[in-house]
């Protein structure tokens, strides 16, 4: 008879057990569904802010069959001078300092602008007025650390000035700083 009443036990609490686990993945199920509609939104919402899906931020690779390359010469650019001082308030480097720099310009030959402004010879001047005016805003030593981000705002203004995206790319050949 106690094997029997134990068996009766176990039992009912197996039943029991059942119950509640089913009690709790209904629960669990619920709150993960509202947890997984949140993240989706959060994430929707951080891809927004990025600009995801926006065609100006749309990185377009261009063959080298379609690909023309024009370069300018080197040029001499005086760079903005370094304002550092030291404890005593004495300016710690008062010198003028140069950039020795070619640049080479990649033109997509396939895209409109490059039939209108594909004879970059006429309108030297006036992209070395836009690498001129973006390389002096820079110290010897940021020229020196950030010659990938004065490619792209070179590559900017070039672009703005042409209304057209038909350069792609900014390339510095050799720099030198001094």
């Amino acid at each position: 008879m106690k094997k029997n009443l134990i068996s009766i036990i176990i039992l009912a609490l197996l039943i029991v057990n059942i119950v509640l686990t089913a009690i709790m993945m209904v629960s669990v199920l619920g709150t993960n569904k509202k947890t997984a509609d949140l993240v989706t939104d959060i994430a929707s919402a951080i891809s927004l802010d990025l600009g995801e899906g926006q065609e100006s931020e749309k990185v377009e690779m261009v063959s080298m069959a379609d690909t023309e390359t024009y370069t300018i010469s080197e040029m001499r650019i005086l760079l903005k001078k370094d304002n550092a001082v030291d404890e005593e308030g004495n300016v710690i480097d008062d010198k003028d300092h140069y950039a020795l720099i070619s640049v080479a310009l990649s033109m997509n030959t396939k895209n409109k602008g490059y039939k209108t402004y594909s004879d970059l010879s006429t309108r030297e001047d006036l992209i070395k007025g836009l690498i001129n005016e973006v390389v002096s805003q820079y110290t010897i030593g940021q020229a020196k650390d950030n010659a990938q981000q004065m490619e792209q705002e070179i590559l900017k203004k070039i672009q703005e000035r042409f209304d057209s995206d038909f350069i792609y790319d900014v390339t510095l050949i050799s720099p030198l700083y001094q």
